[in-house]
């Protein structure tokens, strides 16, 4: 063995050597995974299947804790003030950018260490069964009649909001917006007619079914197998491509030893048919990026967001 590489091996055992005890024997307790929105939400069902599977990469109990309010921005706080010891995780989506340029937060991505991506999910125009409409067409007509008098049920500044509002800007329509805080609250609304329309997924293909939704078009580049009748925005004429992507972060400071047995157990967790088959299910692809690839890809999708808010006029940062 040469010299150069006698020192690279005694310098790699003494970083081991002088590594926080705590790091070297993580995780040796449960592990709490922060979800902004309520339960039963879109986030919360995407994680609740992924829970178990972390669980079982990390040899620890991997619990959920709905932390909802502020439009996601109670339980970014919480997960930020966390000690950064890798026993609490964020399970965090795109609003982490839209709601910082809206205004609402001062909290974004990079307050924050990437772990890893674990899925993506398409956006669907959805409909309460009340409406009169049963196409894009007669829902476009009537939006051209009735300026502003059509109510969406969105977060404000998050990626329920987004959506709609690139739809308003490509068709040249105005809907009016009613606020909640998440898609579980915003769904019951949407069942019992008290809102017209929202950004829900492929999630609530149950209540479609059964006559209680209706969906309008669906925010990817093609049709999804699992509902073909559901054509594409940008089929109908609208120019809009929208997906909510979800990932794990923790916080700033938590050790590189960690993260790096939380991204191994993540990328092993994914990987597992189990989770493949829950995420479909949900309408959802899984979809793993590491913490380097997720890092570029958090950066990017940032300056989208924060064009977004620009373009539509909602930019306060």
């Amino acid at each position: 063995m040469s010299k150069t590489m006698v020192r690279l091996v005694a310098a790699a055992l003494f970083l081991t050597a002088t590594l926080p005890a705590a790091a070297q024997q993580y995780p040796d307790r449960p592990v709490k995974l922060i979800v902004p929105w309520a339960a039963g939400g879109d986030t919360d069902n995407i994680f609740r299947p992924f829970a178990p599977l972390m669980q079982k990469h990390l040899g620890q109990p991997f619990v959920i804790a709905n932390v909802s309010g502020a439009s996601g921005t109670t339980g970014a706080r919480e997960a930020k003030s966390a000690p950064p010891d890798g026993y609490t995780v964020y399970a965090v989506h795109d609003y982490i950018h839209s709601v910082y340029y809206v205004g609402i937060t001062d909290i974004n991505y990079w307050d924050f260490e990437p772990v890893c991506l674990i899925s993506a999910t398409p956006s669907v125009l959805t409909a309460s069964a009340k409406t009169p409409w049963s196409d894009w067409k007669s829902l476009l007509e009537d939006a051209k009649k009735r300026p502003g008098q059509i109510s969406v049920g969105a977060t404000l500044g998050s990626t329920s909001h987004f959506f709609p509002a690139l739809i308003e800007k490509a068709a040249g329509i105005k809907f009016k917006y009613v606020s909640y805080d998440g898609l579980a609250p915003r769904m019951n609304a949407l069942l019992g007619g008290h809102i017209d329309l929202t950004d829900s997924n492929l999630t609530q293909k149950g209540k479609v079914d059964a006559g209680l939704l209706k969906f309008i078009a669906i925010a990817s580049d093609q049709r999804d197998p699992e509902m073909s009748s559901v054509p594409t925005l940008k089929e109908l004429g609208v120019d809009v491509s929208f997906e909510v992507s979800r990932g794990l972060l923790v916080p700033k400071g938590t050790p590189a030893p960690v993260r790096a047995k939380l991204e191994d157990a993540c990328k092993k967790a994914t990987a597992e048919p189990e989770f493949a088959k829950a995420m479909k299910l949900q309408g959802t692809q899984a979809r793993f990026l590491d913490a380097n690839a997720y890092a570029a890809f958090l950066k990017k999708n940032d300056e989208v967001n924060k064009d977004i808010a620009r373009d539509l006029g909602l930019l306060k940062r």
